[in-house]
C-alpha cells in the first residue's frame, strides 16, 4: 500500500492498493487489512507492533523478526531515540544495508514461507 502510484511487477498474487495522502493513512490501511498469520515487511516499529497485536507477523527488511516478546523493548528504544533526536542529539541514522542483513532477511522469509507451504503427501513406494 502506498499513497502514491508505484511501479510494481505484474504478478497474479501481488495486489497493489493506493490510499489517500495523510499521516499514517497507509499504516492504518495495512493494519485494517492484516489477518492472523499474515506477514508484513516493515521497518516501522509502531506498525510492526500493531501487526503483531492482530496476530500477524512482522519482519524488518534487515532481517529482524519482530515478536510479541521483543516488540515492547524495541518500541521503548525507538521512543528513547526519538526523544534524543528532539533534544538535538544526532544519531546519524541506521548503518548501510549489508549482505549479512540481506541474508538474515532471506533466511527469515524462507522460514516463514516454509511454515506456510501445504504439507506434501508422503511418497508412495513404487511397485516393481
Amino acid at each position: 500500500m502506498a499513497n502514491q502510484p508505484l511501479a510494481v511487477p505484474r504478478i497474479p498474487s501481488l495486489r497493489v492498493m493506493q490510499v489517500a495522502s495523510g499521516f499514517d493513512v497507509a499504516d492504518h490501511a495495512i493494519v485494517a487489512a492484516v489477518q492472523p498469520g499474515d506477514l508484513v515487511i516493515t521497518a516501522d516499529i509502531p506498525l510492526a507492533a500493531e501487526v503483531l497485536a492482530k496476530g500477524g507477523h512482522a519482519l524488518n527488511p534487515r532481517g529482524e523478526s519482530y515478536s510479541t516478546d521483543t516488540i515492547r523493548g524495541i518500541l521503548q528504544m525507538r521512543d528513547f531515540m526519538d526523544t534524543m533526536r528532539a533534544s538535538g542529539i544526532q544519531g546519524g541514522g541506521p548503518p548501510p544495508m549489508t549482505q549479512a542483513d540481506r541474508n538474515a532477511f532471506g533466511s527469515h522469509l524462507d522460514r516463514w514461507l516454509a511454515r506456510r507451504r501445504p504439507a506434501q503427501p508422503a511418497a508412495r513406494p513404487q511397485a516393481s
